[in-house]
C-alpha cells in the first residue's frame, strides 16, 4: 500500500486507525466520491501552509508602508493580494510590535491558530504550560525563548479562538535598510510571529 506521496507502508506498520483511514479513502475513490487528484491537490495545499506564508506578509509590509497599511486595515485581502488564502479564518487580526509595546498570541483553550499563514501550530503552543503560564508570565515565557525585555515595555496577550486569530509583526530589525523582501522574509520566524521573540538581527548562516 502506497500513501499519496509515493511511500509504501507494510500493512503491519500500519496502526488500526490508518487502516481505517486508508479503507475509508479506498471506498470514497470506489464510490467516485472524491479522487485520487482531489486527495493530492489537498494534501498539496496543507502543505504550502507554512511560516513562509506570513514571513513573506511581514517582508512586505516592512518595505511597503502602503501594504502595510492595508495588512493592518484588511488581513484577508492583504493575504489575498500576494496569493496566500486566508479565506477559512473568520476574523483575522494584526499585532504590531513597537518599542513600547509587545504582543504574544496564545490560545488558552485549545491550539487556534492562523493556519493558513502560518502552517501548524508547533507542539508547545498547544501545551497545558504555554497556555498557562503565557497568561501569567508572559515575560517568563519570552525569557526562555531568549527575550529580555525591560520593565518599561508593556507586554499584552491574545487569546485566540476558534472566531479570531492573530498574527504578530515583529519590529524591522535594525541595520536592514537597502534590503530585499526575500532576504528579510529570512529573519522573519515562526516564534517571532507568534510573538514569544523578535525577529533574527541577522541572516541564519
Amino acid at each position: 500500500m502506497s500513501d499519496d506521496h509515493g511511500h509504501d507502508h507494510p500493512k503491519h506498520e500500519l496502526s488500526y486507525y490508518a487502516k481505517r483511514i486508508y479503507a475509508m479513502r479506498d471506498l470514497l475513490i470506489e464510490k467516485g466520491v472524491i479522487s485520487e487528484k482531489d486527495i493530492q491537490c489537498q494534501i498539496e495545499y496543507q502543505e504550502a501552509r507554512t511560516p513562509a506564508n506570513g514571513a513573506r506578509l511581514v517582508a512586505k509590509a516592512w518595505v511597503d508602508p502602503a501594504f502595510k497599511a492595508r495588512f493592518i486595515a484588511d488581513p484577508k485581502a492583504a493575504c489575498q493580494e500576494i496569493g496566500i488564502d486566508a479565506t477559512a479564518i473568520n476574523e483575522f487580526v494584526v499585532l504590531e510590535n513597537t518599542p513600547q509595546v509587545r504582543h504574544m498570541v496564545v490560545c488558552t483553550l485549545c491550539s487556534c491558530y492562523p493556519r493558513p499563514i502560518l502552517g501548524r501550530p508547533p507542539d508547545w503552543y498547544k501545551s497545558f504550560n504555554y497556555r498557562q503560564r503565557s497568561v501569567s508570565d508572559p515575560r517568563g515565557v519570552m525569557r526562555e525563548f531568549g527575550l529580555e525585555l525591560p520593565d518599561e515595555v508593556e507586554v499584552r496577550v491574545h487569546d485566540s479562538t476558534a472566531d479570531i486569530r492573530y498574527i504578530v509583526m515583529p519590529m524591522r530589525p535594525a541595520g536592514t535598510e537597502g534590503w530585499s523582501e526575500d532576504d528579510l522574509a529570512k529573519l522573519v520566524t515562526r516564534d517571532s510571529m507568534i510573538g514569544v521573540m523578535d525577529a533574527l538581527p541577522s541572516l541564519p548562516e
